[in-house]
C-alpha cells in the first residue's frame, strides 16, 4: 500500500525547475499521466522529458490511459470541474485505465512516485481525481517547482 504519493504540474515551470523539485523530494519514478504527452512548452514532450528525468537518475513511465480525454481537458480549461469529474470517472472505468491504475499502484508501493501533468493546481486537475479513486489512503504532497526570480 502506498503511504505517500507526490504530484506535480509543469504549467509554470521550466524543465530544470521541475527536475530540481523531483530531486529535492527524492522522487524515484515520474509517472506521466497525460493522455497526450506532448507540450508546446520546451522540454515537456515525452521524449525530451523522459531523457532529462532519466539523466537525473529518476525513472519515467507514461500512463496514457490515466490521462484525461479531450472532453475532460476542454472542461478543465473552462473551469467546468463537474464535467471534468464525470468524464474522468468514466475514463477510470475502462479496462485499459484499470490495468494502468493497478500498475501505478504497484509501482508506487515500491518507489517514491510523483504523478505529472500540465495543470499547476492539483485540486483543479485530474491528478486529484486519480488519487481519490486509486490512492484514497495515501498522504499526498503537491510539489510546486520554483521558478528563477
Amino acid at each position: 500500500m502506498t503511504k505517500q504519493l507526490t504530484t506535480i504540474g509543469y504549467a509554470h515551470a521550466t524543465q530544470n525547475a521541475l527536475i530540481a523539485a523531483l530531486r529535492e523530494a527524492e522522487i524515484e519514478l515520474l509517472a506521466d499521466i497525460r493522455a497526450l504527452p506532448l507540450s508546446r512548452r520546451a522540454g515537456f514532450s515525452k521524449n525530451s522529458l523522459k531523457a532529462a528525468v532519466e539523466e537525473a537518475g529518476i525513472a519515467y513511465a507514461h500512463f496514457k490511459h490515466l490521462g484525461t480525454p479531450k472532453e475532460g481537458r476542454d472542461a478543465a480549461r473552462k473551469g467546468d470541474y463537474a464535467t471534468l469529474r464525470r468524464v474522468y470517472e468514466g475514463q477510470l472505468e475502462l479496462p485499459e485505465a484499470l490495468a494502468q491504475m493497478a500498475e501505478i499502484q504497484a509501482l508506487a508501493a515500491e518507489k517514491r512516485t510523483c504523478l505529472l501533468c500540465y495543470c499547476g493546481e492539483a485540486e483543479k486537475c485530474h491528478r486529484s481525481l486519480l488519487i481519490e479513486h486509486g490512492f484514497p489512503q495515501a498522504e499526498v504532497v503537491h510539489l510546486h517547482p520554483q521558478l528563477p526570480t
